[in-house]
């Protein structure tokens, strides 16, 4: 009902408009030399468009106070359903000004200016716009036929988390979501670390087999690794055994799930995404360090630790500011033939941040 009210009311602006504008041009050609039947009709004229205009008014305050009604009926009989409801017409303003805002950005885009040189807030809002969009677009295109809606909501009580983008969730279901997908995500650290230490077998240099196999026992014992001893085994992730162009599709499939990815794919496409994923993952820390952390927002914050490995909705502001310091350290440092790295340092930062394994 509130999608039809502001398509209405929509409408009757814009007749509204059209009436003041005729208004105005009726009123600049009249002169007394006018003939009279011409002011006749103009009178008319005049007079039918502030008849318009007043229809539109009544209407519009009427749809108002039968939508503020409605909205207060349900709130009052059904606050379950009130919640689920305003949920919804929420987040189509959020994903309506979205759109916008994507739009912007991709009119930007088209000029000539590329994704990687864009501000950071931009860059962060397009890599998350598409990733809603294509969510969302099933059950937007489910809710098109008559009488869908009904289905929507159904979908929207009983399966929130598997059928609606965040804009539809509410601030409990929110946190209870991101929680849970960080756990299924922290169930591939250890598949990851073990898969390190079986590649490592194949390396013939004693002194970088050594650091590998030194870091991959501290995150295993529960300690945090420093960023010096990440960043000096870095040359392995540039090349065979583990660079993004030779690691295995055992170990893809289990770093896929660390960025929200289906594993449930061919090698070479895993490959593929892994590769596009991780390089605006790369840009996107770029865009970060040019801007400075301590610009984010508390709530830019916690989602920038959380796009990068980090249950941050679980830690203190500070965790989050001290921990995304230390990922800056290490991804301003790389390469992009050395993403491979990147994509392994969400279990080597994040597994024990702060206190242990398990925890976070």
């Amino acid at each position: 009902m509130a999608l039809s009210c502001s398509s209405l009311c929509s409408h009757l602006s814009l007749i509204r408009l059209c009436g003041l504008r005729t208004n105005r041009i009726t009123h600049g050609l009249y002169s007394p030399h006018v003939s009279h039947q011409s002011s006749l009709a103009l009178c008319r004229h005049y007079s039918s468009s502030k008849v318009r205009r007043g229809i539109g008014r009544y209407v519009a305050s009427k749809l108002e106070i039968a939508h503020s009604r409605y909205e207060s009926f349900l709130k009052r009989r059904f606050p379950k359903f009130f919640q689920l409801y305003h949920t919804l017409v929420e987040g189509f303003k959020l994903l309506y000004q979205d759109v916008k805002e994507a739009s912007k950005i991709k009119a930007k885009m088209s000029q000539g200016i590329p994704f990687e040189d864009l501000p950071y807030r931009e860059m962060a809002k397009f890599r998350q716009f598409r990733r809603n969009i294509i969510k969302a677009t099933p059950l937007m295109m489910m809710s098109i036929p008559p009488f869908a809606n009904y289905l929507v909501f159904v979908l929207m009580y009983f399966f929130p988390r598997q059928f609606l983008i965040p804009h539809f969730w509410t601030p409990a279901q929110h946190v209870e979501f991101q929680g849970l997908y960080h756990s299924l995500r922290a169930q591939h650290y250890w598949p990851v670390l073990k898969g390190l230490e079986k590649t490592n077998r194949q390396i013939k240099d004693s002194q970088l087999h050594g650091r590998l196999k030194d870091l991959c026992a501290k995150v295993q014992s529960g300690a945090n690794p420093k960023v010096s001893e990440i960043l000096a085994v870095r040359s392995l992730f540039s090349g065979p055994p583990l660079g993004i162009k030779r690691i295995s599709v055992d170990q893809m499939r289990h770093i896929s799930p660390l960025l929200f990815l289906t594993p449930r794919l061919p090698g070479f496409l895993i490959r593929r995404r892994l590769n596009s994923h991780a390089l605006e993952l790369l840009q996107l820390d770029r865009a970060l360090s040019r801007l400075g952390p301590h610009q984010l927002s508390d709530s830019e914050l916690r989602e920038a630790c959380y796009v990068r490995g980090l249950n941050s909705y679980s830690l203190s502001i500070n965790q989050c500011r001290e921990w995304l310091s230390q990922w800056l350290q290490v991804s301003s440092s790389l390469k992009d033939s050395e993403m491979s790295l990147l994509l392994h340092s969400i279990v080597f930062l994040s597994a024990n941040y702060p206190n242990g394994p398990g925890r976070h």
